[in-house]
């Protein structure tokens, strides 16, 4: 491992630069989320939203995935950052001329969104590379931690700007963080992997190195469960956190300070929460980090979410289940730096996070259906479900979305306990060897 800025000092300049461009991201996404609400009125069109940014990052990640263990990790972030910002320019001038419609929010999404399916295989393969494995998991806190902490100042600070420079004000800021993240990034030196036997035999044409993040995870049952586990609880988080913008502000009169106010407690949790798993470093067996972690954001983050009615429950409650769940990606990432070899990460990690994640596009516009056509429907007053639940949810404006939390928390909460009856995910830590007991094939690679 290299020392200086290659190593963990070279990490923290990367995580300051993420930071800030997360921080500007936010609040551009808080603030665009508010203008659509207020144009729309629709659960659905937020969540088209959400489907075009999101669509493109499953759908191009094996093609990245092979593309970021054949070039320069390091470069390929920096192009990365560059054009997903760009989107970010295009609906500041729509917006400063009085052009911008909502459909032009899922173009920008959709071309963000294709370019962030580079960012996260280069991000996190480079992390293997620059840090010991012993601290994979605080390395993925410290990301946590600068989410959250974008999380928390984004929607605070988003609410008092949209009264000060307005939505063109927040998006020069954005635009401004994310050419920091890319100076910072000239920064440091990301070191190339050595190139192991397995990885030898993976190489050919992009194609076959596109598909072969999907052999290699399938080779191997136990990390194909995991991600498997992931599909499942992406589904079903999918659906209430689409609808946690639109059951908010339709319960609290489309009040942004008071939606603002629920996410920014969220993000308080999981700073704090991110901070205490950096220092502690996550429990020993990663699995139950996993598992454990899912069970109580589902059924803290979901079910009581959906049961509380106002700020003095969903305050609370928004904050113990975003403190639980840096848990859960900090061991998954950290099982799969453990387990993959740094040569292949950029494609099986890609290919993971397509696994993991493909549910969640449709998750998005299953959550639209439900809220506008079955359940808000279904529980106003003299509705279809309004006898049997309202004395859990009250009805009116947002009930019916609070009853989707429930259903969905409680399904994901059985469905995470149950994972622990299936062995080869049980004991994957047991089951797979870690990738620095094999020997490299040969010496780092020089392509650029």
């Amino acid at each position: 491992m290299e020392a200086g800025r290659s190593g963990m000092l070279g990490f923290t300049i990367i995580w300051v630069g993420q930071m800030l461009s997360l921080l500007g991201t936010s609040m551009t996404g808080f603030a665009l989320t508010i203008w659509a609400w207020q144009e729309t009125g629709q659960a659905t069109a937020l969540a088209l939203v959400g489907f075009a940014n999101f669509a493109p990052v499953v759908l191009f990640s094996p093609v990245a995935g092979a593309i970021v263990d054949r070039y320069d990790r390091k470069r390929i972030m920096m192009l990365a950052d560059l054009a997903a910002g760009l989107p970010t320019v295009a609906l500041l001038l729509l917006y400063s001329t009085g052009n911008l419609q909502i459909w032009m929010l899922y173009i920008t999404g959709a071309i963000a969104g294709t370019f962030q399916s580079f960012h996260f295989p280069a991000y996190s393969a480079a992390v293997t590379m620059m840090v010991h494995k012993k601290h994979y998991s605080r390395a993925q806190s410290m990301l946590a931690t600068a989410e959250f902490a974008s999380g928390f100042f984004a929607p605070i600070a988003a609410a008092v700007l949209l009264t000060i420079i307005g939505i063109e004000g927040i998006m020069m800021i954005d635009i401004t963080t994310f050419m920091v993240a890319i100076l910072m990034l000239l920064l440091v030196h990301v070191p190339r992997p050595p190139v192991t036997e397995e990885g030898r035999r993976s190489m050919g044409s992009l194609w076959k190195e596109s598909l072969y993040g999907f052999w290699y995870i399938i080779k191997y049952p136990s990390l194909l469960g995991l991600q498997l586990t992931f599909l499942g609880n992406n589904f079903l988080a999918g659906i209430y956190f689409t609808l946690l913008a639109p059951m908010v502000l339709s319960r609290t009169g489309n009040n942004s300070i008071m939606y603002g106010s629920v996410m920014s407690a969220g993000a308080i949790g999981g700073l704090i929460g991110s901070i205490a798993l950096t220092a502690w470093g996550g429990p020993k067996r990663k699995i139950h980090g996993v598992l454990i972690g899912w069970t109580l954001s589902h059924l803290i983050g979901a079910v009581l979410m959906g049961i509380g009615g106002d700020l003095t429950v969903w305050i609370p409650v928004f904050f113990t289940a975003m403190f639980v769940s840096p848990m859960i990606n900090a061991s998954n990432q950290a099982i799969w730096q453990s387990k993959v070899a740094p040569d292949l990460q950029g494609r099986v990690f890609a290919t993971r996070r397509l696994i993991a994640q493909v549910s969640s596009p449709p998750a998005m516009l299953v959550a639209g259906f439900l809220a506008d056509a079955v359940f808000e429907p279904a529980m106003r007053t003299g509705g279809s479900l309004a006898p049997a639940f309202g004395w859990l949810v009250g009805t009116g404006p947002g009930a019916g979305m609070a009853l989707i939390f429930i259903v969905t928390g409680l399904l994901g909460t059985i469905f995470s306990l149950g994972v622990y009856a299936i062995r080869t995910v049980r004991n994957v830590e047991i089951i797979m060897p870690d990738h620095d007991a094999q020997k490299p094939a040969s010496e780092p690679s020089t392509a650029t």
